[in-house]
C-alpha cells in the first residue's frame, strides 16, 4: 500500500518477477490467464514516473512503459519483466504481442536500429536479438533471464511449428520444429518435439524418416508413448505388418506399467517449455490410448492380415476388458480408435468363423441379435428428400436430430442382420443346411424393415453409407440361402435367390456363377450357356459392388469371400462341351 519509489522499484520488481516464477513453477501445469501482478507493476512505475495508464490494455501499458520510462536503474528489471510477461503471452497463443514486445524491449535498448529484419522467422529473430539484461550483484534472481530467453525461443519454435502443422505447411513446419529440438528443454519435452517431427515428416509422405524421428524420440524419453503409436501407424502405411504390431505390443505392455512419476522433467527451472505449449493440436498428437484401444488395434490389424488364431486370442482379451467397465476408460470425444460395440462383437465373430469355431461363433452373434433386437423400429423408411438441413434454418435442431436417429435405426438393423448373416454362414460351415437357410431367411426378413421411398429410391449422402452396407447384406444372405438350396437339391428355390441377387447387384460375378449353376442343374442348358458366356466376356471392374468406394466393414470381410462362388472345373467343361455340340448341330 506504500506509494510507488524510484529508489526501491528495482527491488520491488525483482521481488515481483521471482514471486511470479515461483508461482508458475509450484503450479506445475500450464500457464493461463493474464499474470496480474505485472499489470499491477507496470502500473506502478508509471505512478512513480508521474503518468498514469489505468485505462490501457496491457499491450499498451508496455508501449508507454517502455517509450516513457527512460530511468537507467528500471531498464533491467523491466527487460527482466517483459520477458516473463512473453511466456505469458506465449501460453496463451498470443505470438503477435510476443512480437510487438520484443519489438519494444529491442528498440528501447538501440532506439535508431528496427529488427524488422529479412530473417526467416520475425518472432525467433525478434527473440534472439533481444539482449539480456545484466544481474545485480545485489539482488538474486530464482532463474535467470538468459534461461528465460532460451525457454522463450524454444517455446517460440515449437507453437510456431505447431501452428504451421496444423496448417498444412509441412516444410516450414519441420524447419520450426527443427531449431525447437536444438533448444533449451527438458527431456520430456525434447520427445515430444521428436514426435511432432515425426508426424510432420509422415504427412510430408516421408515415412523412413518419420521413423528416424519417431525411434529419436523414444531413444530419448521411452515414457513418450504417443511416439509408439505413431511409429505403429508408420508402418501400417508402409504394410509392415510384423513391425507395427511389434510395436503395438510393446505400447500395449508400457501402458499396462505404471510410468515412474516426473521421470523425465527438468525440475530445477521454474518456468519450463511445458508450461507455455498447450494446444489442442499438440494434444490431439500426443493423446495417450487406452490398453484397451491397443488391444482392439492388435485384434484388427491381426483379423486383416488373416492371422486368425492370434485375432481370436486378441478379440476375446479385448471383449474380457468389457467387463471392466471399458466405456468410462475410452473417451467418447470421437478420438478413440474403437469401433461400436456390436461391431467389435461381429468382427469377434468373424475370427471365430475363420478359426473353425463356428459354434462360439453363432454364440457371439446371438449376443448382438438380443441386444438390439428391441432398438429397431418395424419399419424404417428412407426418403430421397430427408437431407441435413442448414443450421440457421427454424426446426433444423429437431430435423437433424431426426437424422441423427434414423442413422442410428440403420446402424442396429446392419449389426442384427449381419448377426444372422454369419449364423448361417457358420451353420453352413456345419454342415447344417436347413438351419443356415432359416438363418439367411431370417436376415432377409429383418431387411424388409428397410423401406426406400423417393424417385429412384436412392438415399441422400447422410445415410447412403448405412443403406449400401444394408444392400451388401442383402445380396450376401441371398448367395447364402442361394447356395444352400442348392446343397439340399432345391434348385427352382435357389435360381429365385440368384436372379434376386443379380437385380440388387446386376453384374455380379458370383451371383452370376451361381445362376448358371441353378441354370445347369435345372436342365437349363441353353440358358446357362448363355449366362456363362455374358459373364465369361464381362471385364472384372464391371461389378460395381463398392458403391462409391466405401470401404467394406471388416466384419462382412470373411462373409463376402465365402459367398465367392467355388469355381468348378466340370461345370466349365460340361458347357464348353454343350456349346461346341451346339455349333456342329448349327453348321451341319
Amino acid at each position: 500500500g506504500l506509494p510507488a519509489a524510484l529508489p526501491t522499484l528495482p527491488l520491488e520488481l525483482t521481488v515481483l518477477y521471482n514471486s511470479l516464477l515461483f508461482t508458475a513453477g509450484a503450479s506445475d501445469s500450464a500457464i493461463k490467464g493474464e499474470a496480474e501482478g505485472i499489470h499491477q507493476g507496470l502500473l506502478r512505475v508509471l505512478e512513480a514516473c508521474g503518468a498514469c495508464g489505468q485505462d490501457l490494455s496491457m499491450e499498451e501499458l508496455w508501449q508507454k512503459v517502455l517509450q516513457e520510462v527512460t530511468v537507467k536503474e528500471l531498464q533491467a528489471p523491466l527487460h527482466r519483466l517483459g520477458a516473463l510477461q512473453a511466456a505469458w503471452w506465449l501460453a496463451a497463443g498470443r505470438l503477435g504481442s510476443v512480437a510487438g514486445l520484443f519489438q519494444l524491449l529491442n528498440t528501447a535498448e538501440e532506439p535508431g536500429r528496427s529488427h524488422c529484419s529479412e530473417v526467416q522467422n520475425e518472432l525467433l529473430s525478434l527473440i534472439k536479438a533481444w539482449r539480456v539484461p545484466p544481474e545485480g550483484a545485489s539482488l538474486s534472481l530464482v532463474q535467470s533471464a538468459k534461461d528465460l530467453k532460451e525457454i522463450l525461443c524454444t517455446a517460440a519454435a515449437f507453437l510456431q511449428g505447431l501452428q504451421e502443422l496444423e496448417a498444412g505447411n509441412f516444410p516450414t513446419a519441420l524447419s520450426l520444429l527443427q531449431e525447437a529440438a536444438g533448444g533449451f528443454c527438458s527431456k520430456k519435452i525434447l520427445a515430444q518435439i521428436y514426435t511432432c517431427l515425426g508426424c510432420c515428416a509422415q504427412r510430408m509422405g516421408k515415412p523412413q524418416t518419420a521413423l528416424q524421428h519417431l525411434k529419436r524420440a523414444l531413444r530419448v524419453d521411452f515414457q513418450c508413448l504417443p511416439a509408439l503409436s505413431h511409429v505403429a501407424a508408420v508402418y501400417h502405411e508402409l504394410g509392415e505388418t510384423d513391425a507395427e504390431l511389434q510395436a503395438l505390443t510393446l505400447l500395449y505392455e508400457a501402458l499396462g506399467k505404471n510410468p515412474p512419476a516426473a521421470a523425465s522433467s527438468s525440475p530445477y527451472f521454474l518456468m519450463r517449455t511445458e508450461l507455455l505449449v498447450h494446444t489442442p493440436v499438440l494434444t490431439s498428437l500426443l493423446r495417450h490410448h487406452h490398453p484397451s484401444e491397443v488391444k482392439y488395434l492388435l485384434a484388427q490389424r491381426c483379423l486383416q492380415d488373416g492371422r486368425v488364431a492370434d485375432a481370436v486370442e486378441h478379440y476375446l482379451d479385448f471383449l474380457s476388458l468389457l467387463q471392466e467397465g471399458l466405456q468410462q476408460q475410452v473417451p467418447l470425444d470421437g478420438s478413440s480408435a474403437l469401433p461400436r460395440i456390436p461391431e467389435v462383437f461381429l468382427e469377434a465373430a468373424s475370427a471365430l468363423e475363420q478359426a473353425g469355431r463356428h459354434q462360439d461363433a453363432i454364440t457371439m452373434c446371438e449376443e448382438v441379435i438380443s441386444r438390439t433386437t428391441d432398438l429397431i423400429p418395424r419399419v424404417l423408411r428412407v426418403e430421397e428428400r430427408l437431407e441435413q438441413p442448414e443450421c440457421s434454418l427454424p426446426g433444423a435442431e429437431l430435423a437433424g436430430g431426426l437424422l441423427s436417429q434414423k442413422k442410428e435405426s440403420l446402424c442396429c438393423l446392419a449389426w442384427r442382420a449381419a448377426g444372422y448373416l454369419h449364423q448361417g454362414w457358420a451353420w453352413a460351415e456345419l454342415g447344417e443346411s436347413k438351419e443356415a437357410i432359416t438363418q439367411f431367411s431370417r436376415c432377409l426378413s429383418d431387411l424388409l424393415r428397410l423401406q426406400l421411398h423417393g424417385s429412384g429410391v436412392k438415399p441422400t449422402d447422410n445415410l447412403q453409407a448405412e443403406v449400401e452396407v444394408l444392400q451388401k447384406i442383402r445380396l450376401l444372405s441371398l448367395i447364402g440361402r442361394g447356395s444352400q438350396f442348392l446343397e439340399l437339391g432345391r434348385h427352382k428355390e435357389a435360381l429365385l435367390d440368384f436372379q434376386h441377387s443379380l437385380q440388387i447387384s446386376p453384374g455380379n460375378p458370383d451371383a452370376a456363377s451361381y445362376l448358371v449353376q441353378a441354370l445347369w442343374k435345372l436342365n437349363r442348358k441353353q440358358e446357362a450357356a448363355a449366362q456363362w458366356q455374358k459373364l465369361s466376356q464381362s471385364s472384372p471392374g464391371e461389378d460395381g459392388q463398392q458403391g462409391q468406394g466405401r470401404p467394406l466393414p471388416l466384419y462382412l470381410v470373411s462373409c463376402l469371400e465365402q459367398a465367392m462362388f467355388p469355381h468348378s472345373e466340370p461345370l466349365a467343361r460340361s458347357i464348353q462341351d454343350y456349346l461346341g455340340t451346339a455349333a456342329q448341330d448349327t453348321s451341319s
